[in-house]
């Protein structure tokens, strides 16, 4: 499941059970024991192998439970520069919960889907100074196409129809409220909804976009100039990063010589986590040795023009589309974006997960025992299991990888 998906999944599911149990969803804290009890114990693996979250980071950051006693809008790092348009969000967040009665893990989640769109909207755009944009009607054209592109980015990179739709009515409830106390002249995302076909079910107009495949990668890696080339794609790909995150990497944040080698990250999305380099540690490598030492900032993909010093999250997306025009691939009939990179790396996951069954298959059928996955979960220890997926993953991403340098 996308972290979208099992965001659902608990407040349905997970939920109802507590209910039964006499719990309240809203404010208690499931133990791991209690959902090991019933029956949703692989949940914690999920959070942990496929979103580097753990149980309780999810249940208070992604479900918004027990993460304090007030809307939590103070002093809340939204992410974006505008100071007029952070106060505009704060105000709005505290008249809705006062005046609709809302429950704090709702403006919660509210608060979250703004400061997304706020700050891909920055990332697109250079700076988010949406109240001042919607108080000029001679705007209203360019913000419209602005706004569109955000959403463009959500309709690619967010896991499910039902979680588009929602960052789309807080956003466009914002806009609306702007209008309704006369600070903003019209609503640049009211007609977003039209633009964009199945976001209000799950169904088959919506399906989730699908991955690059193994080959479409090598045709990706093949038209590839050179060496800054190679390592974006390698990024996205073999490390399954955020284009953000690819954007943004700078040196001190890679520690090679490590085993596993990893990327370490104080403020992902998530919150500090590791990503483990399976693969592409050489191409790294080779990146760093171009740069004059004297001059370099220490960003992978640097920028002279950038007050950050790096590429945007958007100059990734022009360059891996150059690439990908280069190549000739598409993903039905559409040109991909870097997040089907990422995409391939969790299909690449899953698939490791399977062929490494596979191999220890005759060492269960040796024991009587049924199940591979059984071997691998209770008689491999954690580190040997480890060590074995890190194996099989480097495998399938050396397949893909290697020859095209």
């Amino acid at each position: 499941m996308s972290l979208d998906e099992l965001v659902e999944f608990y407040e349905t599911e997970i939920a109802d059970e507590m209910y039964r149990a006499g719990m309240s969803p809203a404010t208690d804290r499931p133990s791991y024991e209690w959902l090991a009890d019933h029956g949703y114990s692989g949940i914690a693996y999920t959070l942990r192998e496929h979103h580097d979250l753990t149980l309780k980071q999810f249940i208070v950051e992604e479900v918004g439970v027990d993460a304090g006693e007030d809307d939590g809008t103070t002093g809340y790092e939204w992410g974006i520069s505008d100071e007029e348009t952070i106060e505009r969000f704060e105000t709005y967040l505290r008249d809705r919960q006062r005046r609709q009665n809302l429950a704090d893990s709702t403006i919660r989640s509210k608060r979250t889907r703004l400061a997304r769109y706020a700050r891909e909207y920055e990332a697109l755009h250079g700076e988010a100074p949406l109240v001042d944009r919607v108080g000029d009607r001679d705007l209203q054209p360019k913000e419209i196409e602005r706004v569109l592109s955000v959403f463009d980015v959500f309709d690619d990179e967010l896991a499910s129809n039902d979680s588009k739709a929602k960052h789309h009515y807080d956003v466009n409830d914002w806009y609306v409220w702007l209008q309704n106390r006369a600070i903003g002249t019209y609503n640049p995302a009211a007609t977003v909804a039209t633009s964009f076909g199945g976001w209000n079910t799950d169904t088959e107009g919506g399906e989730t976009k699908p991955a690059l495949r193994p080959d479409q990668l090598r045709e990706i890696l093949a038209v590839c100039d050179d060496g800054e080339d190679r390592l974006l794609v390698v990024a996205l790909g073999a490390w399954g990063l955020r284009r953000g995150e690819v954007a943004a990497l700078h040196v001190s944040q890679l520690i090679p010589n490590a085993e596993p080698p990893r990327i370490e990250f104080d403020n992902r999305k998530n919150g500090p986590s590791s990503v483990q380099l399976l693969y592409g540690v050489e191409d790294y490598l080779n990146r760093v040795e171009a740069f004059d030492a004297s001059g370099w900032n220490g960003y992978l993909f640097p920028s002279n023009a950038a007050k950050s010093g790096h590429i945007a999250p958007g100059t990734v997306n022009n360059r891996f589309a150059r690439l990908v025009e280069a190549a000739g691939v598409t993903l039905q009939g559409e040109r991909p974006t870097p997040h089907a990179c990422r995409r391939y790396w969790y299909n690449a996951y899953q698939d490791a997960m399977q062929d490494l069954q596979e191999q220890v298959a005759q060492m269960a059928a040796d024991q009587g025992s049924s199940s591979a996955a059984v071997v691998v979960d209770k008689y491999l220890s954690e580190e040997q299991a480890r060590r074995a997926r890190q194996g099989v993953m480097r495998e399938q991403l050396a397949n893909v990888f290697e020859g095209e340098r």
